[in-house]
């Protein structure tokens, strides 16, 4: 079997599913792509994680994309090229950063959904909604079987989101979670987030390829927050806008950095803040 789904032509072998987007559906979809990845072959954690992942979209389909209305929630799933890809679309208002219904999900979103996956991606669908395309490998590649060496742990989070209107709301709920468990006081962690909101807003043209990508690492006080490619010379026009008119201060200064970077063909604001 092949066909397409929105733009894209899927070969098999894979399933597709098409059904109510209700939260009682949810452990269909992600008992259904289990089995896929079973008999693909896919190692026992990687189909614990396709799981975890799975439910994540698929409950946050459930919870925010029709408003309460009734909606359809669409599934597909194949095996290529040692890896399973899935994709979930809607027909509605899409996803959001976080699930909020704390009894259905693990409430840990798409920063969760990053991290799992070797391939994470959100876009609009070309007949409208939202697509979420999710790629995990069935197993660990030769290279890593054979390295007797533990994984490095990755020194920061990196989140791709379509620039635009996404951009917002996940940079700011990731901001907040993260100052959150930096022990940051309520008033450094609206600091925090206010920053965030203003970096979002005047620079919604400026990305590279239409893609926004947010890198943040933390530890117990303080937290690096990175964002870009920013088309070459937007990065110091961004933090000038970051200024109060008739003021005179910038909104910079709520952090305890603020810096450009290049790597020659792009730009890449660097935001550091703390906790006292």
């Amino acid at each position: 079997m092949s066909g397409t789904y929105g733009t894209e032509v899927v070969e098999t072998p894979g399933v597709g599913l098409r059904l109510p987007a209700k939260p009682e559906n949810v452990a269909l979809v992600r008992h259904a792509l289990a089995g896929l990845a079973a008999a693909l072959g896919a190692e026992e954690g990687t189909i614990a994680d396709l799981k975890t992942v799975v439910t994540e979209a698929c409950m946050n389909v459930c919870l925010h994309a029709y408003a309460g209305e009734d909606g359809p929630l669409e599934v597909r799933a194949w095996g290529e090229g040692g890896s399973i890809h899935v994709r979930i679309r809607d027909q509605g208002a899409g996803i959001r950063p976080v699930a909020d219904d704390g009894r259905k999900s693990l409430r840990l979103g798409l920063p969760l959904i990053a991290a799992l996956t070797s391939d994470f991606e959100i876009r609009r669908s070309p007949d409208g909604g939202t697509e979420v395309g999710l790629t995990l490998p069935l197993v660990p590649s030769p290279a890593d079987a054979e390295d007797p060496t533990p994984p490095t742990a990755p020194t920061a989070t990196e989140i791709d989101v379509p620039a635009g209107e996404f951009v917002g709301p996940i940079l700011s709920r990731v901001v907040s979670m993260t100052a959150t468990k930096a022990n940051f006081s309520i008033d450094r962690l609206s600091d925090a987030v206010l920053l965030s909101d203003a970096l979002s807003t005047h620079a919604p043209d400026s990305y590279l390829g239409g893609m926004a990508r947010i890198s943040i690492s933390q530890d117990e006080s303080q937290f690096e927050l990175q964002i870009g490619p920013l088309v070459a010379g937007s990065g110091g026009t961004l933090v000038e806008r970051l200024a109060i008119p008739g003021v005179g201060m910038s909104l910079a200064a709520l952090a305890d950095e603020v810096a450009v970077e290049s790597d020659g063909e792009a730009d890449y604001v660097r935001v550091t803040l703390s906790g006292s």
